[in-house]
Order: C-alpha cells, then structure tokens, then sequence
C-alpha cells in the first residue's frame, strides 16, 4: 500500500484531517515528527496546516529549520511528491521549494469560508484526477494567506503554466493575481492555501452539486497522487 507521510510542527492543527483525506483516498498515513529527519520510506510527503512555532518571526519560518525539513526538502529536490497546505505552503516557500511568500492578508483579518477555486493545472503530481479549469469548493482559513512574489516570477508562474488554482469570484486575501496555489517546474510540489483535506467525506465537507454538505472536491488532491505513483 502507498504510504504519504503527515508532518507534524509544534502548533500543527490540521494534522489528523490530512491523515484522515489519505486513508479516504486509500493510502495509509504514517505520521512524520519535526524533530526526526527519518522519512521512514514514504512515497510522497504532506505538510499539513496551522500555526507551526505560532507562526514566530514568519509564517512558516521557524518550521523550514526543523529536522524533518531537510530530508524532505532532499526528496523533493529528487522527485518525491510534497504537498504543503495553508501553513504546509508557507513552509513549502521558506525552504524554497516554492517561490514567493505569504503575508497577512490585505485585510489584516482571519478570513474562514466556503471558498471556489479553478483548477489551472492539472498536470502535477496532486492534480492529474481533476479537469483543466474545473470549479471545486473547499474550505479557506487564514490569517497569513495572501500570495505575493515580484512581477518577474509572477510572469514566470504563468508563462510556465504553473499556477494550480486561483480563486474563483472572490479573492479572499489580495493574493496577487488571485493565486491559491502553485507548483514547482517539476509537478511533483504543490502548496495550496485553502485545504482541500476539509472536503473528503460526505457529509462534512463544503455543499456540493447533489446537495448540502455532500462536497468531496478535495479528495482527489489525494487520490491524484496515488495514480500518480503507480504511474
């Protein structure tokens, strides 16, 4: 059975959901701590939300230092799949595995919502299970979710085609250029604000087209990378 590793920060609060989405998807969870650079033999990596550190310094920041972060920046760079998750994307950008950062949000508030994204890339390691501009809704909640990078790597995000959703309607946070999450040039790293590991089971996930709370949009984020590995 596939195994996808959930790391765990001091202040990790999403930890379980991500657990929760892979064992829905079929593979079997095995939970990663910060403080061991062990990977014990994971075939793809998540690095779920929170507040890792409380979010000291930066977002993220203290979290990019942490043992378990070396080793899984090393797979990374060698094709293992990483998925980073609202404070998962932050740290996925301070140990530069992702370019730009995350700052507050232009409205200096917590926003928490219902959020749509569009699908723009489907050709990652997470998304392959999803069709080009598809419509998803899952859940947003952040304080530090505003997405910025300067105009050059921006450009190169898009000309490259590796902006993996944008926000759809609204633009809860001033990312720029309405950016939710995006990829390396490889495919095999993604991090993405909102969490898709809220909307993998009926009954508790976001409404969807058969009805209330019946979304399981973000499930395939997880059996995407599964189809992903077994090729």
């Amino acid at each position: 059975m596939t195994r996808i590793g959930v790391v765990t920060f001091p202040g990790t609060l999403d930890d379980w959901d991500a657990a929760r989405a892979v064992r829905l998807a079929g593979a079997e969870p095995v939970s990663l701590w910060h403080a061991d650079a062990d990977l014990h033999a994971v075939d793809a990596v998540v690095l779920p939300g929170g507040f890792s550190y409380g979010d000291y310094l930066r977002a993220g920041a203290i979290s990019r230092f942490a043992p378990v972060m070396g080793s899984v920046v090393d797979a990374a760079n060698s094709g293992l799949p990483v998925l980073g998750i609202c404070n998962g994307f932050q740290v996925l950008t301070e140990a530069h595995l992702l370019p730009g950062s995350m700052i507050k949000n232009d409205h200096l508030r917590f926003v928490c919502r219902e959020q749509v994204l569009s699908i723009e890339n489907i050709d990652t390691a997470w998304t392959r299970d999803y069709t080009r501009d598809e419509r998803i809704t899952v859940p947003l909640k952040n304080q530090d979710g505003q997405y910025v990078a300067d105009e050059r790597t921006l450009d190169e995000l898009e000309g490259e085609g590796r902006v993996v959703f944008r926000y759809s309607g609204v633009n809860p946070n001033g990312s720029r250029r309405g950016i939710a999450g995006i990829t390396n040039a490889a495919g095999n790293v993604v991090g993405l604000m909102p969490h898709p590991e809220h909307a993998v089971e009926v009954g508790f996930g976001p409404d969807g087209a058969k009805g209330p709370r019946t979304g399981t949009d973000g499930l395939r984020v997880f059996t995407s990378v599964l189809h992903a590995l077994v090729g």
